[in-house]
């Protein structure tokens, strides 16, 4: 008799268990069903573009180019980089720009991305990267009335690179050229850009929240 009681005791206390592990679960379906929604409706205004060779990478990095998707969100946008046809292992640095080519306008220093061993490189970066995305200086050293930065541009880190690839006029005595594109303001030259986009009509002013 004592044996028939453990059995049933033990019985109540595994259905009570498979009860709550039931429970738990339908709630997390729950949870996950209504998060599923909103996570699509994040995604269904993402906007993808291309960057292209900047001027004179073309001849000496054929295959160079990048891809861009921007998914915008409800406080702020996510900005996918990718890049290709790169020198393996080379730094580069991203900003949003005011115009694709020179003299760039506004610029604002993003990320850095990197290339690996087969020149591919990704980044992943949060901000505003939209209609939205505009710089002001309202006095100080400098000052600037409201000025959207609508593109993007893609520079070397190392000024040497692109100097050794003849990506730029190179002579004897020649020195690489220097541009202040990256955290220290000594990069190289710009590689890829967005400037299959009218210079007032970046990529970026394409892409609402």
């Amino acid at each position: 008799m004592r044996f028939t009681n453990n059995l049933r005791r033990r019985a109540v206390t595994w259905a009570t268990a498979g009860l709550a592990v039931t429970a738990v679960a339908g709630a997390l379906s729950l949870t996950a069903a209504s998060a599923a929604p909103v996570t699509s409706a994040r995604h269904s205004g993402a906007f993808t573009f291309g960057l292209v060779p900047s001027p004179g990478i073309k001849s000496c990095l054929p295959h160079a180019g990048g891809r861009v998707t921007i998914i915008p969100g409800s406080q702020n946008d996510t900005m996918e980089v990718s890049i290709f046809g790169m020198p393996r292992n080379a730094e580069f640095d991203l900003f949003v720009i005011q115009t694709p080519n020179k003299p760039f306008g506004v610029s604002w220093y993003q990320t850095d991305v990197n290339a690996d061993r087969h020149g591919v490189g990704h980044a992943t970066v949060r901000g505003v990267f939209d209609v939205e995305t505009f710089s002001v200086s309202t006095g100080g050293t400098t000052t600037f009335g409201a000025t959207h930065q609508y593109h993007l541009g893609l520079w070397f880190n190392d000024p040497n690179v692109p100097f050794h690839l003849g990506c730029e006029p190179n002579k004897p005595g020649d020195k690489p050229i220097m541009t202040p594109f990256n955290g220290e303001q000594n990069a190289g030259i710009q590689a890829l850009n967005t400037s299959e986009f009218p210079d007032n009509a970046g990529p970026l002013s394409h892409v609402h929240r």
